[in-house]
């Protein structure tokens, strides 16, 4: 039996109409343990280049997404107009590290879809949940009627 060398554990993919505009890349504990940050650095490196310098947010910049905050510590990022990778350090389970790569501008179009997505649900949500109501009272008549016009036939008291 080969022992496998592959050190990725979990690879997500993301599409936008159809189009791929993110990969979330979840590295295997047993594969990474022991690896600093400096190491994961430099192997990512050696297929992106040179990490960007560190920068904080700027004000007005997207605020962090749920993935990112997800992900654990942000420790580098490579990237370029069109395309971002972000190497993380994940704490959720055991320490671990994660990398997401990212279209830019499909990521942008899918995070404000997001947004809308949920603005509609909340929105829409108490109409759906009168719908919801009607329909149960309704079913619950139609039911009840059912049962009496099969009950009624055959009652003989």
């Amino acid at each position: 039996m080969a022992v496998s060398t592959d050190p990725v554990q979990l690879i997500r993919f993301s599409f936008y109409n159809d189009q791929l505009f993110r990969l979330v890349i979840d590295y295997g504990h047993d594969r990474t343990e022991g690896m600093t940050n400096a190491d994961m650095i430099e192997a990512i490196s050696a297929v992106y280049g040179a990490p960007l310098p560190r920068a904080s947010r700027a004000a007005g910049e997207v605020a962090v997404s749920r993935l990112e905050s997800e992900s654990g510590s942000p420790l580098a990022r490579w990237g370029d107009t069109d395309h971002a990778a972000v190497l993380y350090q994940t704490t959720l389970y055991a320490t671990g590290f994660r990398l997401v790569v990212t279209e830019a501008r499909l990521d942008d179009l899918a995070r404000k879809a997001a947004t809308q997505a949920v603005r509609l649900d909340e929105q829409e949500a108490p109409g759906r949940e009168i719908a919801r109501q009607k329909k149960e009272h309704d079913d619950g008549r139609a039911a009840a009627e059912k049962a009496r016009i099969a009950n009624k036939a055959v009652f003989r008291p």
